[in-house]
């Protein structure tokens, strides 16, 4: 398969290829749009099956950056990159400063960031080798780390949802599903919990479970969590978990969680809707870590982080307004509100 053929290929400005022998990188940096700004994204590392693999995974990741930001009011534009190998047994300095290398070659077209399978002690090595590093900041409040944020924005982005559905954002007895107990989904956790949520959680890696145990989670099966008798699924794992098969499955009113890219295609968005269930669109909820990482690059404080994340329930409320209004799914009107955006920002530019 070829770039262009990909079905994830979107007018994409940049693709980037880098293969270094010595160290074994195999890397793609794309950059989507960079219509309202230079395109900052997370750098993943993760072991592929295959190269069209990876190379769908960024196409899909960068333009969903692109939507976030946009949606999430930030002067930046979409991109991402993969790392293609297992972090656990291929990640080495001598890799890490091999792409630190590949992305300063790119001239700032792409901003890094932190991302699954790479950490903010990964990024100070890539960041010995370019400048074009967010997410790194030792004195910020949560030591450069942006999961936290993200978990604060869907946070707030299900009781925005609750708030819709059902009138009220009190979480006391919300039962909640979460998929995935990672860096987002444990923090997630905590903050339900702590406001009187049940949670129930899944992860494949027992680290994660004992760590979602800790934070007041009940653990169940990875198989039962999207059908899971419960008043909000978060998927926070990796994407494409919603298909056409698991869409009927879900038994929750509302799906909102953290992951990117958490429907397999636009007809599960449709699906959603048809059944009944509220969703909140991936790319506005779980804009939390991008907003931190570009406050961090503008070294800005977090009490500005804070306050912008909080602007994400009110972004989603007026996407679950506007979605019942015009008849579409809240996968749909996001991505359109998203595009009035950028697009806009690529005819003021050519004025």
């Amino acid at each position: 398969m070829t770039v262009f053929n990909s079905q994830h290929y979107d007018g994409h400005e940049l693709v980037s290829f880098k293969h270094d022998a010595r160290s074994g990188l195999r890397a793609i940096v794309a950059v989507h749009n960079s219509n309202l700004g230079p395109a900052l994204g997370g750098c993943r590392m993760y072991p592929y099956a295959n190269d069209d693999d990876a190379l769908d995974d960024v196409l899909r990741l960068s333009k969903g950056m692109t939507y976030k930001s946009a949606l999430a009011g930030l002067p930046l534009g979409g991109g991402k990159a993969v790392i293609i190998g297992d972090p656990a047994k291929l990640k080495s300095r001598e890799l890490l400063l091999a792409m630190g290398s590949f992305i300063d070659d790119l001239g700032g077209r792409y901003i890094t960031a932190e991302d699954s399978g790479t950490s903010v002690s990964d990024l100070k090595i890539i960041a010995e080798r370019t400048s074009y590093v967010s997410g790194v900041m030792d004195s910020g409040r949560f030591g450069g780390d942006p999961s936290p944020y993200t978990a604060q924005g869907v946070y707030f982005g299900i009781k925005a949802a609750l708030k819709f559905k059902h009138g009220s954002d009190d979480l006391t007895s919300v039962r909640v599903a979460v998929q995935g107990a990672g860096a987002v989904g444990r923090h997630l956790i905590a903050l339900l919990t702590a406001a009187g949520a049940t949670v129930f959680a899944a992860d494949i890696n027992t680290t994660n479970k004992d760590l979602a145990r800790q934070a007041g989670a009940t653990i169940i099966a990875c198989d039962e969590v999207l059908g899971f008798a419960a008043d909000v699924l978060a998927p926070c794992a990796m994407g494409a978990a919603i298909n056409a098969e698991t869409v009927e499955e879900i038994q929750a009113g509302i799906v909102a969680g953290a992951a990117n890219n958490q429907l397999a295609g636009a007809t599960q968005g449709e699906r959603l809707m048809e059944r009944g269930i509220l969703y909140a669109p991936d790319f506005v909820i779980n804009a939390g870590g991008i907003i931190d990482v570009y406050y961090q690059r503008a070294e800005d404080s977090s009490a500005s982080t804070s306050a912008h994340v909080e602007t994400i329930a009110v972004t989603l409320s007026e996407i679950f307004k506007r979605a019942v209004t015009s008849g579409v799914s809240t996968a749909t009107m996001a991505e359109c509100l998203a595009e009035e955006k950028f697009l806009l920002g690529r005819r003021v530019r050519a004025a």
